[in-house]
């Protein structure tokens, strides 16, 4: 909230807030949709085995549609505050170039530095800042190595200490990788992205629209809706979403995740533009 406040009382921050929150439509087309859905699998974590490692450690009497309502809330207050640190200090340390407003997660590393190189106490902010976005990752990275952990468990009859220890290997193979993507190794570009990018890219338009069609269809057309209903029902003893929920997973969250997944290929291999 003080990096939020400080971003946008910079000089020239106020037209990153508007740039920010008021729409503009000149600048909207379907690939904003397409982009803003590839965004919504990575924030809420759809598609990528968290949601299912979380939640499989809910307890009995916790009711899922009142946690999805609190995820929904949350996320988007998350994502608004970082939108106001990020955004405004484009337009004041950066003009607020199409180039750099496109730049990715480079925003993150590149941008607010500037930011916090700006501030009285930047360097302890910066510090404490990169310290919660590293707890993040550190959580994030648990949830998805259980999902990894799990799977070998299962499907290769592997321990859980050979498990843990290879697909760690693998993670801090591919974490340094991305780590190094703008500084050692930043003349290393794979289709024209830097490793950061190019992971973001591979997990976020591609892997996880692959999964959630794979999920859909699995939920819809193998396991059956009814057996959702019939969980909903026993443990929480309301589904109100039920509709929405059978329409979506059997016609609407396929398509457009279909749809995600081309665009997005299409777009890193300059067949279109978004």
């Amino acid at each position: 909230m003080i990096i939020c406040v400080y971003s946008v009382t910079r000089p020239g921050a106020m037209e990153g807030v508007k740039y920010f929150l008021v729409p503009n439509l000149a600048n909207f087309s379907w690939m904003t949709v397409v982009a803003a859905m590839g965004q919504m699998f990575y924030s809420l974590s759809i598609a990528m085995g968290i949601l299912v490692t979380f939640g499989s450690y809910m307890k009995k009497d916790v009711p899922i549609e009142e946690s999805t309502r609190n995820v929904e809330i949350f996320d988007t207050a998350i994502a608004i505050m970082a939108g106001l640190m990020i955004i405004p200090a484009v337009f004041a340390f950066s003009g607020g170039t199409p180039e750099t407003l496109q730049a990715g997660p480079s925003l993150m590393f590149i941008t607010i530095p500037k930011v916090f190189e700006s501030m009285g106490m930047g360097t302890i902010v910066g510090i404490m800042f990169f310290l919660l976005v590293l707890c993040a990752a550190v959580t994030s990275s648990i949830a998805l190595t259980e999902s990894a952990v799990s799977t070998f468990q299962d499907e290769l009859k592997w321990s859980r200490k050979k498990a843990t220890i290879i697909t760690g290997i693998v993670m801090l193979l591919l974490g340094t990788l991305s780590s190094l993507g703008y500084g050692p190794l930043a003349g290393v570009k794979i289709i024209g992205m830097q490793f950061l990018d190019f992971f973001d890219f591979l997990t976020n338009s591609v892997m996880m629209p692959i999964a959630a069609i794979a999920t859909c269809l699995l939920v819809a057309r193998v396991m059956g809706v009814h057996k959702i209903e019939e969980e909903m029902l026993q443990e929480n003893g309301t589904f109100h979403r039920k509709k929405v929920f059978n329409f979506m997973i059997r016609y609407l969250c396929p398509i457009f995740a279909a749809i995600i997944l081309a665009s997005s290929v299409a777009n890193a291999f300059g067949l279109i533009s978004m």
